[in-house]
């Protein structure tokens, strides 16, 4: 599995917004800086969290982004899903009339083991426990929602 810079770039934002999480909007520029995304590029990023539901935006000087929902309700899963969609390894899976011998594969059985333990741990892991994590890696102890 491999993991597109759209929601590489996307978790980093959410994460940054976490870790400031009931502490006011937090700028563009200011989450750009801190998590090395692009500006350009995370402006569009952050419509598309927006749209989802992840976040709220606010224009102008006093304007800024925080996160609609508590860092512990958003799971890994669920900003995978809405910036990638889902992805399975063998398109078989997807559409399994699209290959004669889907019924009896032993490889798509174990792929299909792959991709329920990656769901499994996408599932169970939110931003507030990426967000722990990197206060840890940081010295700055743990983070409480």
């Amino acid at each position: 599995m491999k993991v597109s810079m759209k929601v590489d770039y996307g978790v980093r934002a959410l994460v940054e917004l976490a870790q400031r999480y009931g502490g006011g909007t937090v700028q563009t520029v200011e989450i750009a800086e801190s998590q090395g995304i692009p500006e350009a590029y995370l402006d569009q990023l952050l419509a598309t969290l927006q749209k989802f539901g992840f976040i709220r935006s606010r224009r102008g000087p006093q304007g800024g982004h925080v996160l609609a929902r508590a860092p512990h309700e958003i799971s890994l899963g669920m900003v995978m899903a809405s910036l990638e969609g889902t992805a399975a390894p063998l398109d078989c899976m997807e559409e399994p009339t699209e290959c004669t011998l889907s019924s009896i594969c032993a490889q798509r059985d174990m792929w299909r083991s792959v991709e329920d333990a990656v769901q499994s741990v996408l599932s169970s892991t939110t931003i507030a426990d990426l967000a722990n994590r990197q206060r840890q890696l940081q010295g700055q102890g743990v983070y409480q929602v």
